[in-house]
């Protein structure tokens, strides 16, 4: 850290953890093999044949069937996303004022999703998407 970085305001509640994952993959029936059948992870929401949430309990894994405009070659980075779980609805705009006011580049400001979750998407200052997320499944709040 320079001299220059430093944080503005007030840190939100630290988030629950990194507990959800989401992965582009090419061959999608497979991929809901292995998570599903093999390692157990119930089906959550699927809102539609090119994309599954599924959760274990704990963790949260979203399964996104390639869109033509992702490259999988192995030189590429097949991750869509990483999220990081909050306890409440109100933590995700604490989040998102917290970063915003800390230059964090935002993709998406918080909104609530069907399911319940509320969440938005930042930039990490390497380009790692990050979602932060209230999720009901898994948040404990």
């Amino acid at each position: 850290m320079t001299d220059q970085q430093r944080v503005k305001g007030q840190r939100p509640p630290p988030t629950a953890g990194m507990r959800h994952v989401a992965l582009f993959v090419s061959d999608f029936k497979a991929a809901c093999f292995f998570y599903i059948e093999l390692l157990g992870m119930a089906i959550e929401w699927q809102p539609d044949e090119d994309n599954i949430f599924l959760c274990s309990g704990n963790d949260n894994v979203a399964l996104h069937n390639k869109p033509d405009n992702v490259n999988l070659d192995p030189a590429f980075q097949q991750l869509d996303h990483i999220g990081f779980i909050l306890d409440t609805p109100e933590q995700v705009d604490q989040w998102y004022s917290f970063l915003l006011a800390n230059d964090i580049r935002m993709l998406s400001e918080p909104r609530t999703h069907r399911d319940g979750a509320r969440s938005f998407y930042c930039k990490d200052p390497v380009g790692t998407v990050v979602q932060m997320i209230y999720h009901p499944p898994i948040s404990t709040g």
